[in-house]
């Protein structure tokens, strides 16, 4: 038995039913409403939305330049191009527009965030409500997208428009051949697997028909968030030396099954270290080991994505053939597919190096809690629904409209259309934010509130 002292109790607030509620529902049931209980939070955690916010214009300009500069972007199909795209290419697409470190990154982030109400204030009720809460959060803002895309590809413009695109620029790196969604019945079963697969989740219609094909992540995020609210019950209750030497064990396995909880748990232990170790002081106390130790991680990392993109291409997948097949054929590998997505050695030195230095430098932390950072974070998932959408259709159409049948014009063109999806993601993003995400999060809290009556 554990002889540490518990963790510190958190008073919790609550929050009395909202106006509308007496409005729009029976007086009955108004009126009994059980108060919703708030989630403890803990505003010197603030910096991590900031680096979510940083993720998001890192995936814009993914979605971006994957469209209209794909030389550009590392690991892409087209690896041939002007010197300048070869140059951003073997240089700070690496850092910051590259696909596997942005969706490795937002697996890893997710984890060490969801946590966080439950370490803060670990009691039954926070989390009863965060699982409650996960599903209801993610699906309404997730099946409002989807069902934009059906409307937009089935019943109006198609995929043909794309094909000609790659064909006039190009482009073999963007996703042309979107699955066009047939019927109602179609998207609705296809907004439903996104919630229902457990592996291959880039393997599946909502995936194929969404633009840029990244729509997968939303099953990743789902489904990780269930293997971390399982692993995190334990934490208030065991010893922290237990749980260190169960989360490496637990992280060494993952990575050797090729899973996702391999991120997840590392977010999950990274997120224990902050709040009940204090990591924070330990790498004050410890700056020269801290520092090193980072950037020795994140340099490793660097080279490593070098390597795969300047110097040997074609040992990017190689990693694979590393990891047993447990989740697809039950053994080991037997095909590979480097069209879907990849859990990476390289992304991961670099993931635990940034955030390594991020617990440990104040100077980092603070410009992480920049406003603008949180902003965009708070944001961006929004971004992430809809910019795909924006560039393919809004994106797309701009460009072909200016270009004609050569492309004499295509730098003006593409700077047009970066402009106008920019512009138009940013006004389309609030107004998803303002209404389905913050209202899919009052439902959840809502629904939660209901069931406790």
């Amino acid at each position: 038995m554990s002889t540490e002292p518990p963790p510190p109790a958190y008073e919790q607030s609550e929050k009395p039913a909202s106006k509308w509620t007496s409005k729009f529902l029976p007086a009955g049931v108004a009126n009994n409403m059980p108060k919703t209980t708030l989630s403890q939070h803990d505003g010197t955690q603030d910096y991590l939305v900031g680096v979510r916010g940083c993720l998001a214009i890192m995936s814009f300009l993914w979605v971006f330049l994957q469209t209209f500069v794909p030389a550009a972007v590392a690991h892409s199909a087209n690896d041939t191009g002007p010197a300048w795209q070869m140059g951003l290419r073997k240089s700070l697409s690496i850092l910051f527009w590259n696909d596997s470190l942005i969706y490795n990154s937002i697996i890893f982030l997710s984890a060490r965030m969801i946590c966080l109400p439950f370490l803060l204030d670990p009691t039954k009720t926070t989390l009863a409500s965060s699982v409650l809460r996960r599903g209801l959060r993610l699906w309404f803002p997730t099946a409002v997208a989807l069902i934009v895309v059906w409307i937009a590809f089935s019943l109006h413009l198609g995929n043909q428009y794309l094909y000609d695109f790659s064909s006039l620029t190009n482009n073999v790196s963007m996703s042309a051949d979107l699955y066009i969604l047939p019927t109602h019945l179609t998207n609705f079963n296809a907004i439903f697997d996104i919630f229902w697969v457990t592996h291959e989740f880039s393997y599946q219609a909502g995936n194929w028909a969404f633009p840029t094909q990244t729509l997968w992540i939303v099953s990743a995020l789902f489904q990780q968030s269930y293997t971390v609210y399982a692993a995190m019950v334990i934490i208030p209750f065991t010893r922290k030396s237990w749980r260190l030497i169960g989360a490496a064990f637990f992280i060494i396995t993952a990575w050797w099954v090729y899973s996702w909880a391999w991120f997840s748990i590392t977010g999950l232990l990274f997120a224990d270290l902050v709040v009940d170790m204090d990591f924070k002081a330990k790498c004050q106390r410890h700056k020269l080991l801290a520092y090193g130790g980072a950037v020795v991680l994140m340099a490793a990392g660097y080279i490593m994505q070098w390597i795969w993109v300047a110097a040997r291409p074609d040992l990017y997948t190689a990693e694979i053939n590393y990891h047993t097949g447990l989740y697809n054929t039950g053994g080991v590998y037997t095909w590979n597919d480097t069209t879907a997505p990849m859990l990476r050695a390289d992304c991961y030195l670099i993931i635990v190096g940034f955030h390594l230095l991020l617990e440990t430098s104040g100077i980092l932390r603070k410009i992480f809690s920049n406003p603008a950072f949180v902003f965009l974070g708070n944001r961006s998932f929004s971004y992430y629904l809809l910019q795909s959408i924006i560039v393919y259709t809004l994106g797309i159409k701009t460009a072909t409209n200016m270009l004609g049948d050569n492309l004499d014009e295509y730098t003006k063109a593409s700077g047009v259309a970066f402009i106008a999806c920019l512009l138009v993601t940013a006004a389309a993003g609030e107004v998803f934010y303002q209404t389905i995400d913050r209202g899919s999060k009052s439902f959840a809290h809502l629904v939660w509130a209901w069931i406790r009556e």
